[in-house]
């Protein structure tokens, strides 16, 4: 089924070929005198408006390149965003940091509504140099050759060029021959771009590191720390990686097992890892995708089914797998539009289901952002409190699978999958910032030894249990399907914190659904300006990662797959 792809889901209220004319509107903001409290607000909110309005822009040409790699017109407005616009924006960004910074006002800021502001931009302040603009410009040129190369990735099967989504589907199989096939298919298309990926992975590190060195860091993952505000520490982490060895691994293991006698094989190899024990795909074209995610959102609360209806009827959401498409899925704020849109490009399986209602938590609770406080300015989108609300929205509709799975053994199956899920989810991302703070602290490292460290660290965690022999070289390649390592460093442990958030949300939905939904209603809506620990506790959960919290929540999960007969 073709949907839409015309650029009216977003507003382009600024043009930005017109770098001069943009340039200027900087200017102009750079000029305004502020002589008291009340003159920095309002300058604060012309800042916000015109930013709001670059990044619209902005996010609309990238949503339309991703959606379209194949179309020089389109890729020549996103490089230019990226050549031209991009520099003067961090220059310029830089620039009003500091004027807001220097002002005798900005400590005199409301701490309930400036708080996390003033933080975030003491911090900027702190990591800026003027020397990295031209490194972080090619840092994303770098991204941007990625997204080229994965939006044309193909595969041929039985005869057939098809879209890389499709191969990836078929690991859901029922039919154990077909899934080792289509593994296979699979690491013979990552080795055909493994050479490129490893040379914009290289330089990659090398610009990092550069960028990190010149900001006065020792290496990229000290800086990113800091970058990123985070509100725990790199010691913190490494404790969570231990704790998840210690608690969840074990329960991941029997858990697998389960799944190993289910099977009926000796071995538990990689192809047998996603392994799915529905009958077939939960849907055959993205318009029954959508029908039944719509009522599934419903069911849960009436709100979230008219969001989603709303975004349907209004361009907001690409749903379909063609070639040229980037892979993954996405959720992204229009700040000018008040809107969200949702990015997917899977093939019909029981993953690309959950990705989408994974993306609609995202999107319910940008909408309870805008309707509560207007757009979310990047600082406050912390990804810890994202993901929360989009692993939460997963574990809501848990009991709502028999849309798509009305049999009862198919229905019980797609329940031990999301739970199976949520078990993977607190563990891969896990080995996934491992492996990064291993990259970014040894920048001098080789690809091969990168590979290595890839496949050590896999086998540790979420292929543990897995015979990988014969199968180490495609194991420690596959680093490179993953794009956080190239585009969004550091974006991984997020997902893991927010799965033990998530989980809680579930017990509290057991205990009492009405409560759990509104709590995750009103935690959704809350000031982002706040801890995310006060976030976290207005959703009726708590913000910890510790070793009880962990214990506690790999015991809740593996009881919650146990009850499931």
């Amino acid at each position: 089924m073709s949907q839409n792809t015309s650029p009216s889901y977003y507003k382009e209220l600024i043009d930005l070929q017109d770098v001069e004319g943009v340039e200027a509107q900087f200017k102009s903001l750079l000029a305004v005198p502020i002589e008291s409290i009340s003159d920095l607000e309002k300058w604060l909110e012309d800042e916000k408006d015109l930013l709001f309005i670059i990044d619209e822009a902005m996010t609309g040409h990238q949503v339309d390149f991703y959606r379209n790699t194949e179309d020089a017109d389109i890729k020549s407005t996103y490089l230019h965003d990226q050549q031209a616009i991009q520099p003067l924006l961090m220059k310029y960004v830089a620039k009003l940091n500091d004027k807001c910074c220097d002002s005798t006002y900005f400590t005199q800021l409301d701490d309930n509504h400036y708080g996390l502001m003033r933080r975030v931009r003491e911090s900027k302040v702190k990591l800026f140099r003027e020397e990295n603009i031209p490194l972080l410009v090619k840092e994303q040129e770098l991204c941007t050759k990625y997204d080229e190369i994965m939006g044309s990735l193909t595969v041929e099967w039985e005869g057939e060029e098809k879209p890389f989504p499709f191969i990836e589907s078929l690991l859901d199989h029922l039919d154990r021959a077909v899934r080792k096939k289509a593994y296979h298919t699979m690491m013979s298309a990552h080795r055909q771009i493994k050479p490129d990926m490893d040379a914009i992975m290289d330089e990659l590190i090398q610009l990092r590191h550069q960028i990190a060195l010149n900001a006065g860091f020792e290496n990229y993952r000290d800086y990113m720390f800091i970058e990123k505000n985070r509100e725990y520490s790199i010691q913190d982490c490494y404790d969570f990686h231990e704790n998840v060895a210690k608690y969840i691994i074990p329960a991941w293991n029997r858990l697998s097992n389960v799944f190993k006698t289910k099977l009926g094989v000796d071995k538990y190899r990689p192809w047998d890892n996603t392994a799915k024990f529905m009958k077939n795909p939960p849907y055959s074209d993205v318009s029954t995708l959508m029908d039944g995610v719509s009522e599934m959102l419903g069911k849960t609360d009436p709100f979230f089914a008219d969001r989603f209806d709303y975004m349907r009827a209004n361009g907001l959401l690409d749903l379909d797998d063609r070639k040229g498409k980037v892979p993954g899925g996405f959720c992204t704020s229009l700040p000018v539009s008040g809107d969200t849109f949702v990015f997917a490009n899977f093939s019909p399986s029981f993953f690309s289901l959950i990705a989408l209602i994974h993306e609609m938590g995202h999107a319910v609770n940008g909408y309870f952002q805008l309707s509560e406080h207007g757009p979310i300015e990047d600082y406050k989108g912390r990804s810890e409190v994202a993901e929360l609300y989009s692993h939460g929205m997963e574990l809501l509709l848990l009991d709502k699978l028999d849309r798509f799975y009305p049999e009862e053994e198919d229905f019980k199956n797609a329940q031990r999958e999301e739970l199976r899920r949520a078990f993977s989810m607190l563990i891969g991302p896990l080995a996934g910032d491992l492996f990064q703070h291993w990259m970014y602290t040894n920048p001098k490292h080789t690809s091969k030894e990168r590979d290595e460290k890839y496949f050590e660290i896999s086998k540790l965690y979420g292929l543990n249990p897995v015979d990988t022999s014969g199968l180490e070289e495609e194991i420690g390649m596959s680093w490179a399907g993953t794009l956080h390592y190239f585009q969004v460093p550091f974006y991984l442990i997020e997902y893991s914190i927010s799965v033990l958030g998530a989980l809680q949300i579930l017990e509290n939905y057991q205990n009492n659904p009405e409560k759990a939904v509104e709590s995750f209603k009103k935690g959704a809506s809350a000031n982002y300006n706040q801890s995310i620990a006060t976030i976290y506790k207005e959703t009726g959960v708590n913000f910890d990662f510790s070793e009880p919290a962990v214990k506690q929540m790999g015991e809740f999960l593996e009881k919650v797959v146990q009850d499931i007969h």
